[in-house]
């Protein structure tokens, strides 16, 4: 997601909302400017570092040993990891690394995940992923969709699809329903509080969809988003809008276990699905 497109697209959805006022307008109009102003533009392309990760923490390894677990990570900038500094600080790592280690197996990863992605990109994601489809995929999407002023039924409507798509290849998916907006304080209020509105109600159709189709889902809202909202300079990059290497390794922390467990792996944490 880049910033400047944000906070413009929530300003023009919150005028189409309950028919604002001119001064109401014009608060919000302003208040889009200086978040653009501090937020800025994002550049480059998130790093990547797909390959094969191996129990011992090291990878990728250039072999292609038979018996590994294919990972896929599909969804936008937040699935991509871009904000990270570092190949090691990619969420995609992360949790490749934490999965061969509790799985005792090798993890093959694979990053589909495209910056600026909405829900309605996922389908070409998929195409490629079910060209060899992995044992296990995650996916992070819907914050494009709340900025773009997808309607919220809609964006469930197309992640079920394309989750029901991947469950019929054999592959395991867990979800990382929408994030709260509410964390990144460059979006001013009351500003802010119609992002947050609209990131809770995507996160709980998202969640009734997936229920309905047994797949696995993950609260990033409640789970990540408190602790970026209390510790914005730790976790955030230097956008103030993606997170850091620090806030991906928190994300992967909350997201391992469930992966775990969705993959019927033993592991050591509790469920922290929501």
């Amino acid at each position: 997601m880049a910033g400047m497109r944000v906070v413009r697209a929530l300003m023009l959805g919150a005028g189409s909302v309950g028919g604002l006022s001119g001064a109401a307008y014009g608060l919000l109009n302003g208040q889009s400017r200086r978040a653009r102003m501090i937020i800025g533009k994002s550049t480059g392309l998130p790093r990547n570092a797909d390959g094969v990760y191996l129990p011992d923490g090291s990878g990728p390894v250039p072999a292609e040993p038979h018996d590994a677990l294919g990972f896929a990570v599909l969804g936008d900038s937040l699935a991509a990891g871009l904000g990270a500094d570092t190949e090691d600080q990619l969420p995609g790592v992360h949790l490749a690394r934490g999965l061969a280690e509790e799985a005792g197996r090798p993890v093959r990863l694979t990053t589909h995940a495209i910056v600026g992605s909405r829900t309605s990109d996922l389908d070409e994601q998929v195409d490629v992923a079910l060209i060899d489809p992995p044992d296990l995929a995650l996916i992070i999407i819907g914050g494009n969709d709340v900025t773009t002023r997808m309607r919220v039924g809609t964006s469930a409507a197309l992640l079920g699809k394309q989750v029901r798509r991947l469950m019929r290849a054999g592959t395991t998916v867990v979800v990382g329903t929408c994030p709260d907006l509410d964390a990144v304080t460059p979006i001013p209020q009351p500003l802010r509080t119609i992002a947050s509105r609209w990131c809770l109600a995507l996160a709980r159709a998202q969640r009734r969809e997936l229920d309905r189709l047994g797949a696995h889902s993950v609260s990033l809202a409640a789970l990540v988003s408190p602790e970026f909202r209390q510790r914005p300079d730790e976790l955030f990059s230097a956008d103030r809008f993606h997170p850091n290497g620090a806030g991906y390794e928190l994300a992967a922390s909350v997201l391992l276990a469930p992966l775990c467990d969705a993959a019927g792996l033993t592991h050591s944490w509790g469920l922290l699905t929501a």
